[in-house]
Protein backbone atom coordinates (compact mmCIF):
# COMPACT_ATOMS: atom_id res chain seq x y z
CA UNK A 1 0.00 0.00 0.00
CA UNK A 2 1.76 3.39 -0.89
CA UNK A 3 1.46 5.82 1.80
CA UNK A 4 -1.04 9.07 1.82
CA UNK A 5 0.40 11.69 0.79
CA UNK A 6 -0.99 15.00 3.10
CA UNK A 7 -3.18 17.37 1.29
CA UNK A 8 -2.43 21.10 1.92
CA UNK A 9 -5.48 21.11 4.01
CA UNK A 10 -3.93 18.08 6.22
CA UNK A 11 -2.46 19.80 9.05
CA UNK A 12 0.49 17.38 8.79
CA UNK A 13 0.80 19.53 5.81
CA UNK A 14 3.73 21.92 5.18
CA UNK A 15 2.68 25.61 5.44
CA UNK A 16 3.84 26.32 2.46
CA UNK A 17 1.70 24.11 0.34
CA UNK A 18 -2.04 25.81 1.93
CA UNK A 19 -0.39 29.22 0.91
CA UNK A 20 0.33 28.06 -2.61
CA UNK A 21 -3.10 26.70 -3.00
CA UNK A 22 -4.56 30.10 -1.05
CA UNK A 23 -2.51 31.96 -3.21
CA UNK A 24 -3.75 30.31 -6.25
CA UNK A 25 -7.04 30.96 -5.37
CA UNK A 26 -6.67 34.85 -4.64
CA UNK A 27 -4.58 35.12 -8.36
CA UNK A 28 -7.89 33.76 -9.79
CA UNK A 29 -10.10 36.17 -7.68
CA UNK A 30 -8.47 39.37 -8.31
CA UNK A 31 -8.38 38.06 -12.37
CA UNK A 32 -12.30 37.37 -12.00
CA UNK A 33 -13.11 40.72 -9.88
CA UNK A 34 -15.76 41.44 -12.21
CA UNK A 35 -17.68 38.30 -11.92
CA UNK A 36 -18.65 36.78 -8.55
CA UNK A 37 -16.94 32.97 -8.77
CA UNK A 38 -18.99 30.14 -7.24
CA UNK A 39 -16.62 28.39 -4.54
CA UNK A 40 -17.36 25.10 -6.55
CA UNK A 41 -15.30 26.87 -9.02
CA UNK A 42 -12.41 28.21 -6.97
CA UNK A 43 -12.21 24.32 -5.88
CA UNK A 44 -11.94 22.78 -9.38
CA UNK A 45 -9.15 26.02 -10.09
CA UNK A 46 -6.88 24.70 -7.39
CA UNK A 47 -8.01 21.37 -7.16
CA UNK A 48 -9.30 20.37 -3.87
CA UNK A 49 -13.29 19.98 -2.10
CA UNK A 50 -15.07 22.69 -0.78
CA UNK A 51 -14.26 21.46 2.95
CA UNK A 52 -10.10 21.19 1.76
CA UNK A 53 -10.79 25.00 0.23
CA UNK A 54 -12.31 26.34 3.34
CA UNK A 55 -10.12 25.00 5.90
CA UNK A 56 -6.53 25.58 3.53
CA UNK A 57 -8.41 30.14 4.26
CA UNK A 58 -9.15 29.40 7.80
CA UNK A 59 -5.54 28.48 8.25
CA UNK A 60 -3.99 31.06 6.01
CA UNK A 61 -6.33 33.85 5.81
CA UNK A 62 -8.36 33.57 8.70
CA UNK A 63 -11.63 33.76 7.08
CA UNK A 64 -13.42 31.29 4.68
CA UNK A 65 -12.83 31.58 0.69
CA UNK A 66 -16.87 33.26 0.42
CA UNK A 67 -15.77 36.15 3.34
CA UNK A 68 -12.14 36.95 1.00
CA UNK A 69 -13.93 37.19 -2.51
CA UNK A 70 -16.49 39.57 -0.74
CA UNK A 71 -14.03 41.34 1.06
CA UNK A 72 -11.68 41.95 -2.38
CA UNK A 73 -14.84 42.93 -4.10
CA UNK A 74 -15.74 45.51 -1.57
CA UNK A 75 -12.48 47.02 -1.00
CA UNK A 76 -11.92 47.69 -5.04
CA UNK A 77 -16.21 49.19 -4.80
CA UNK A 78 -14.42 51.61 -2.61
CA UNK A 79 -11.47 52.29 -4.75
CA UNK A 80 -13.63 52.84 -7.33
CA UNK A 81 -15.89 55.31 -5.73
CA UNK A 82 -12.75 57.04 -4.34
CA UNK A 83 -11.57 57.48 -8.14
CA UNK A 84 -14.67 58.42 -9.55
CA UNK A 85 -14.01 62.21 -8.59
CA UNK A 86 -16.87 63.46 -11.20
CA UNK A 87 -16.92 60.77 -13.73
CA UNK A 88 -21.15 59.99 -13.28
CA UNK A 89 -20.29 57.01 -11.36
CA UNK A 90 -23.24 55.58 -9.04
CA UNK A 91 -22.94 53.61 -6.29
CA UNK A 92 -25.57 50.91 -8.14
CA UNK A 93 -23.21 51.33 -11.28
CA UNK A 94 -19.57 50.42 -9.59
CA UNK A 95 -21.25 47.92 -7.09
CA UNK A 96 -23.32 45.45 -10.04
CA UNK A 97 -19.63 45.71 -12.08
CA UNK A 98 -18.43 43.93 -9.12
CA UNK A 99 -21.19 41.53 -8.95
CA UNK A 100 -22.91 43.32 -6.39
CA UNK A 101 -26.74 42.72 -7.30
CA UNK A 102 -28.81 43.01 -3.94
CA UNK A 103 -27.96 46.15 -3.09
CA UNK A 104 -29.49 46.69 0.09
CA UNK A 105 -26.96 43.50 1.19
CA UNK A 106 -24.24 45.34 -0.56
CA UNK A 107 -25.12 48.63 1.46
CA UNK A 108 -24.81 47.05 4.67
CA UNK A 109 -21.62 44.92 4.26
CA UNK A 110 -19.87 48.20 2.82
CA UNK A 111 -21.03 49.84 5.69
CA UNK A 112 -19.86 47.35 8.21
CA UNK A 113 -16.46 47.19 6.26
CA UNK A 114 -15.92 50.89 6.03
CA UNK A 115 -17.54 52.63 8.37
CA UNK A 116 -20.07 54.72 6.35
CA UNK A 117 -22.25 54.03 3.61
CA UNK A 118 -21.33 53.50 -0.21
CA UNK A 119 -22.87 57.04 -0.90
CA UNK A 120 -21.17 58.98 1.49
CA UNK A 121 -17.68 57.53 0.12
CA UNK A 122 -18.75 58.69 -3.12
CA UNK A 123 -20.32 62.04 -1.67
CA UNK A 124 -17.04 62.83 -0.07
CA UNK A 125 -15.07 62.23 -3.36
CA UNK A 126 -17.21 64.31 -5.47
CA UNK A 127 -16.64 67.42 -2.44
CA UNK A 128 -12.81 67.12 -2.58
CA UNK A 129 -12.54 67.40 -5.82
CA UNK A 130 -14.53 70.58 -5.93
CA UNK A 131 -18.13 69.21 -7.53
Amino acid sequence: MRPRLPTPTDPAAPASRRIAVVEQAESYVREHLDTRVPVSRLCRVVGLSERGLRNAFRRVRGMSPTQYMRSVRLRDVRRTLRASEGRGATVTNVATSYGFYELGRFAAAYREAFGEVPSETLRNTCRQSGR
